[in-house]
């Protein structure tokens, strides 16, 4: 079942934009700007709100060195030497720092969803909560603060970051995220997204996530937040009510740590277990949704397969937005931090103009529905063509990129299987576990 199909579209238009600026409004930089006290008080080169599109672009033009990318989108002041050094560069992102990018990335998405009008299903907004890994250059700083992944063959050879995002399902665009350290649990990570979670939506978790605590305190921070999991083999449980086939009433105990760790969380909880065959296998999915009048459980069991949705979001930012190069450029960790919250920003910029296009094409089209790599393609060699174009050029440079999406709609997707195993590789080397450069 489509996503298109399931939930209501709203038939209102985001509000487009109708200058370069209105990708990214200059009184939203100039807000963040201002709400993390980050000044300068020289007239520079390269002004703090060029080093946002800085940052922005080294997402969008990943294969381009940053004095190349600060040329090629033209956004240096156009007065003395034609070209910057890359000293001056790597100095004015740490004056730029972490906490701006991460405050722009959060008034941004707050303008960027509400703008977007999103469907909701059974009046409720779709959002999933995943996790993912991020390596970094292997330097003594990102060593010092990131840890290297281990397992019974050794140590990796990369400083990795461990991150978990709140996406919203049908635009994929993020809401919120964390991340620290790869030692740090994806649970840890997540209860830092409960504050972010909207009020009268539902979440879709993996099995990962299953934690009464967290669970809890998702649910009771706010009003109408709901959770929707798999259960967990050998979980222990009561049948309170049966409201029909394979739909239950269930009663689970909470653990005393659960009870300590989560301030409030009651001895017991009560959840509705849905259980479904699927492929001659039994499924079981776990919710909050306890009325089954408002929400059919055949509807809920559909539901949990778009959390898939958060995985192919993923997929679009490391393969097709940074075109598969696994490794950060930064090689300190609070420009690693930096650059992360660049990544989620260039991220949710092209999927906000994606959401534009959908709502241009004629049809109940969601943006998930589009290709994201045509899409950034579009929008690169708007970025390239836009500092030579007049002003008055813009809004025909918009709507010729609104256009395209016509030729951007993605055919259905086919039933495939994929098992997860990997194809034999022979190596006649051994790994690597320091980078060269260091030796």
């Amino acid at each position: 079942m489509h996503l298109s199909r399931g939930a209501s579209i709203n038939a209102a238009t985001p509000e487009r934009a109708r200058s370069l600026a209105d990708l990214i409004p200059p009184e939203l930089i100039q807000q963040a700007l201002t709400l993390t006290d980050t000044v300068t008080l020289r007239k520079r080169k390269l002004s703090l709100e060029s080093m946002i599109w800085l940052v922005v672009g080294m997402s969008i033009f990943c294969d381009h060195p940053m004095t190349e990318i600060v040329n090629l989108m033209d956004i240096t002041d156009r007065t003395g030497a034609p070209f910057t050094a890359r000293s001056a560069v790597i100095q004015r992102r740490k004056t730029l720092g972490e906490n701006a990018v991460r405050e722009l990335f959060d008034i941004t998405q707050q303008h960027w969803n509400q703008q977007a009008a999103h469907p909701k299903w059974h009046g409720l907004n779709l959002f999933a909560v995943d996790g993912v890994v991020w390596r970094t250059a292997d330097t003594p700083e990102n060593r010092a603060v990131f840890s290297k992944h281990s397992s019974q063959y050794g140590e990796g050879g990369y400083p990795q970051v461990r991150m978990v995002c709140l996406m919203e399902l049908s635009s994929h665009l993020i809401a919120a995220s964390a991340f620290d350290s790869e030692k740090v649990s994806e649970m840890r990570l997540a209860e830092h997204l409960t504050e972010k979670t909207p009020n009268n939506s539902i979440t879709l978790f993996d099995k990962g996530f299953y934690s009464m605590g967290l669970l809890h305190h998702w649910q009771t921070a706010g009003e109408h937040r709901h959770w929707l999991l798999p259960l967990k083999k050998h979980v222990q449980y009561q049948v309170v009510r049966r409201l029909g086939r394979g739909d239950e009433l269930i009663c689970l105990k909470t653990s005393p740590r659960a009870r300590k760790q989560w301030p409030g969380v009651p001895e017991e909880m009560v959840a509705r277990l849905l259980t479904r065959r699927v492929d001659g296998k039994e499924r079981q999915v776990l919710t909050s949704l306890t009325d089954p009048n408002r929400y059919p459980g055949k509807d809920i069991s559909e539901l949990y397969r778009h959390r898939w949705e958060t995985e192919l979001g993923y997929r679009e930012a490391k393969q097709g937005m940074l075109d598969s190069r696994w490794t950060l450029r930064s090689r300190l960790p609070e420009l690693v931090r930096q650059e992360l919250w660049g990544v989620l920003l260039a991220y949710n910029l092209v999927r906000y103009q994606m959401v534009q296009m959908a709502f241009h094409l004629k049809g109940d089209y969601l943006p998930y529905q589009l290709s994201f790599s045509g899409a950034i393609s579009e929008i690169i060699r708007m970025l390239i063509t836009l500092p030579w174009a007049s002003p008055g050029k813009m809004p025909g440079e918009l709507r010729t990129l609104y256009e395209q999406a016509k030729w951007l709609v993605l055919p259905g997707r086919r039933e495939r299987s994929y098992p997860r195993e990997l194809r034999v590789k022979s190596r006649k080397y051994p790994d690597k576990k320091v980078a060269g450069h260091l030796k």
